[in-house]
């Protein structure tokens, strides 16, 4: 009888808890683990490179430890100047920069909150993140009837943006290892 019971309570919990769980194939959520693990090694709230294999690019993030994790990527008119800024380690002018004057059309924003990866069905006041794109924003909240879309639209732009997120991440962690042997 106790057994019974205290079974039934945990399954109750189990499903009345909220949670969210990125579908499996959601690169970014090991990724975002990486990047922030090593940012708060290094002391870092802010990072940025540029992406060799399409050059013009560049990527940069700003981190706020335990919140959230804002990466901005896009082309930028004067290379030269966010090189200089690399160099310098000047990373949140490269963010600003990129956020605030990327080349029209090339600019995406990705806003993770909880900096856990991007979550396509999240549970309940655990926040929403989202990407901007092309001037459209697309909130990750699970309710794929707000945004106009089928829940197969949703989630095809939900794996589009967990891979351009991935690939941001990638670079930016390429780029703090190699902080590590300067």
């Amino acid at each position: 009888m106790v057994n019974t019971c205290v079974a039934a309570i945990l399954a109750a919990a189990m499903f009345a808890a909220p949670f969210a769980s990125p579908p499996e194939d959601a690169r970014s959520t090991e990724l975002v683990k990486q990047l922030t693990q090593l940012l708060d090694q290094k002391k870092l709230d802010s990072l940025a490179t540029g992406d060799s294999k399409n050059l013009g690019t560049y990527v940069a993030a700003l981190y706020f430890p335990g919140t959230q994790l804002l990466v901005v990527t896009g082309k930028y008119a004067a290379p030269p100047l966010l090189n200089e800024k690399i160099a310098k380690k000047d990373y949140r002018d490269v963010y600003i920069d990129l956020n605030s004057a990327s080349v029209a059309g090339s600019k995406v924003f990705f806003m993770d909150l909880n900096a856990d990866g991007l979550v396509a069905k999240p549970g309940e006041n655990l926040g929403t993140d989202s990407i901007e794109q092309a001037g459209k924003t697309i909130t990750f909240d699970g309710d794929w009837k707000k945004g106009k879309m089928s829940e197969a639209e949703y989630l095809k732009a939900f794996s589009d943006a967990d891979a351009a997120y991935a690939h941001a991440l990638e670079l930016l962690i390429a780029q703090l290892k190699t902080l590590g042997t300067q």
